[in-house]
């Protein structure tokens, strides 16, 4: 028996490797591995000494952990979390994982290892960012490869135009089905600057899905917004390194900054092909997105160019187009029924903390009483639009 139900088909929009601190300079060109870093959990619940065991076993969990993390059966989610997950760094172990799980496919984000692709740093290197980017990427393909459940996710920072296409016309070529691009603006321009034209258009021209993704932009507001004189607030784990209360406040405005952005400057609608996600961003925001990038498009058309030439409105372009995925914790229902059903992913988060002990048990409560049409475009057909190539 699986965790998912055989009634239906589930497609998981969210998941993870834990990586090793190896994960990047393992894979990375040899005249750049002395200078990649190795892959840190010092800002993690995860803590040193577990991942010491785990490279003493030769980076491995011991077999008497695997059996037991079996034993689990379709319990699995409920109990296994983070690096002790089953199949948190293992591929092997991560289709004996699916298996226990039941998903039909699932979508394979990396967790720690993409501070130097990501960051938002202008002083760095060209060739470090992109290096690690490389080595990154060659661990997804490497790591998804032997099962077709995982679809693995590469990573492309924006930040050079030139040496972003080259990277997508790579990773198009290993098959990975879906790229993860950081939702903060490319230095010094806007996502939907001329520069980056080749990249959508080939990614549309692929089939192959953007993603924004949490971590793709600072996790934390700037120190000042927690200036308030009192004593500092620790983030929802109790520690200080993650989320915080303010943080979540505010945490969907850079993407929607993105979105919007991709929107006005008509990349969408010069692109109807491309399509995109956003994924552990949560999605109790959308609804208003769409009301408001229609009233600015129906405001200032009148005078802006780009929007003049734009065939839909922002709200279609977005639903035919995008998809996101709610937090268990989120009124999906009302989310349904303040825009539409064709909007939004199931995603487990699996073996994050985050993703909860049974995240379609909550799901299923948010949808009660709803039809199984609007059921099963959420757990599956949803994602098959945003994924084609998952089909």
């Amino acid at each position: 028996m699986t965790y998912a139900p055989a009634t239906r088909a589930y497609y998981d929009a969210d998941s993870h490797i834990m990586e090793l601190p190896d994960f990047l300079k393992a894979y990375a060109d040899p005249a750049l591995r002395d200078e990649i870093p190795e892959v840190s959990y010092s800002a993690s619940i995860v803590t040193d000494e577990e991942v010491a065991v785990i490279m003493g076993q030769g980076g491995r969990h011991s077999p008497e952990h695997v059996a037991e993390q079996i034993a689990l059966g379709d319990r699995l989610i409920e109990k296994s979390k983070e690096i002790q997950a089953l199949g948190a760094f293992n591929s092997a172990d991560r289709t004996t994982a699916l298996d226990l799980l039941g998903f039909r496919k699932q979508l394979v984000f990396a967790t720690h290892s993409l501070r130097m692709p990501f960051s938002p740093s202008s002083k760095l290197e060209p060739r470090l960012r992109y290096g690690a980017t490389r080595a990154h990427n060659r661990h997804m393909a490497d790591f998804c490869k032997t099962d077709g459940r995982m679809i693995g996710v590469a990573a492309i920072p924006l930040d050079d135009p030139d040496l972003a296409i080259q990277e997508l016309d790579w990773v198009l070529s290993q098959n990975l089905g879906a790229v993860w691009v950081p939702h903060r603006a490319p230095l010094e321009r806007s996502p939907g600057h001329i520069d980056f034209e080749p990249f959508w258009a080939r990614l549309a021209e692929a089939g192959v899905p953007f993603l924004m993704h949490v971590g793709g932009a600072p996790l934390q507001l700037a120190k000042a917004w927690g200036n308030n004189g009192r004593a500092a607030v620790k983030d929802w784990l109790g520690g200080g390194e993650n989320v915080r209360t303010k943080d979540a406040a505010l945490q969907h405005q850079v993407p929607e900054a993105f979105i919007s952005m991709l929107v006005l400057d008509g990349v969408l609608d010069r692109h109807p092909n491309l399509r995109g996600a956003a994924i552990e961003l949560g999605s109790g925001w959308v609804p208003e997105m769409l009301r408001r990038l229609d009233w600015v498009a129906r405001t200032w058309g009148r005078n802006d160019a780009n929007l003049q030439v734009q065939t839909r409105r922002p709200s279609e372009q977005i639903v035919a187009q995008m998809a996101f995925t709610p937090f268990p914790l989120e009124d999906l229902g009302n989310m349904l029924d303040q825009s539409s059903e064709d909007l939004y992913l199931f995603s487990s988060d699996y073996p994050h903390i985050e993703g909860g002990r049974d995240p379609i048990g909550k799901f299923e409560r948010h949808l009660e009483g709803r039809s199984e049409s609007v059921k099963t475009k959420f757990y599956e057909q949803n994602f098959l639009r945003v994924v084609p190539n998952a089909a």
